[in-house]
């Protein structure tokens, strides 16, 4: 991280790793717990000694200073916090050391046209396109009911994570509502990363943030997670419960990626062939 590291990702680096350190007790890491500790986790001195970086240098990396850092003293953080490679790699883009991901733009209407005929042919399956901070770009008919008329909700509205937080038809479809909460915030701040400056991803935080408390309590444990390869409960207001295997898959370099939700059970392959019967004589609006 250099000294030119704009202000607000030298804070959130600073930020990031403090949550990381009130997680980790002395005895995880084979230290003494000697006294009463005002603050959970690690003291910052603590993890200086363990990464073998001054206790003032440690200090000023966690308030934010602009002062230079090299990728291997991040590692001997990383190490001494005992990120996993997940958040190894969050950190290590935040300070500006790793290979920092695409400005994610208003999505290539060409993307969409090319797309767009792949989706249609996996019905009944749901699929759909989404740039890296949740928001769908294209979708198949299956998708399109698979919690409410996604056609009916205005363009700037179709996003996964808006969505989930601020409207709570589409939050009561998820039989896991909790869980998929907790990955959802994990995932989207791996995807912004170092990017937190930019107007798309400071725009949905930020938006988010003041709109659901619940989002605004995940987002400051600054958990990161990868995408991952997952069965999800969903209730449809058409054909009820659905176990459904989520794939998602990267198709550009901007980190667009395409999702397909295949059945993980026979009930579920069943009731996806009867939405299509109930939705087949619809149109797009």
């Amino acid at each position: 991280m250099t000294q030119t590291r704009p202000p607000a990702i030298r804070r959130e680096v600073g930020d990031f790793l403090r949550s990381r350190r009130e997680r980790v007790t002395p005895q995880q890491v084979g230290l003494p717990s000697t006294g009463r500790r005002r603050t959970p986790g690690l003291r910052r001195e603590e993890v200086a000694v363990l990464a073998g970086v001054g206790v003032t240098w440690y200090t000023w990396l966690e308030q934010g200073r602009p002062i230079n850092v090299s990728a291997q003293v991040l590692q001997a953080v990383a190490r001494a916090l005992q990120l996993d490679d997940t958040e190894r790699r969050h950190l290590h883009r935040l300070a500006g050391s790793g290979t920092p991901k695409a400005e994610s733009p208003e999505c290539d209407p060409r993307l969409v046209a090319a797309f767009q005929p792949v989706l249609d042919k996996l019905d009944p399956f749901p699929a759909c396109l989404q740039t890296p901070l949740f928001d769908v770009v294209a979708y198949n008919r299956a998708y399109r009911f698979l919690f409410t008329d996604m056609d009916l909700v205005p363009p700037g509205e179709r996003n996964c994570a808006v969505r989930f937080f601020t409207d709570p038809d589409w939050r009561s479809r998820y039989v896991d509502g909790d869980l998929v909460a907790d990955r959802m915030v994990a995932r989207l701040r791996a995807e912004v990363g170092a990017d937190i400056g930019a107007p798309a991803a400071a725009g949905i935080v930020d938006d988010l943030r003041e709109r659901s408390k619940e989002f605004a309590r995940l987002w400051a444990r600054h958990d990161v997670m990868p995408q991952q390869y997952e069965t999800k409960r969903l209730d449809s207001p058409l054909v009820g419960r659905l176990q459904l295997n989520f794939v998602s898959t990267s198709v550009s370099e901007t980190g667009h990626r395409m999702t397909v939700m295949t059945p993980a059970d026979e009930s579920t392959s069943l009731r996806l062939t009867r939405m299509a019967g109930l939705t087949a004589a619809t149109t797009r609006v």
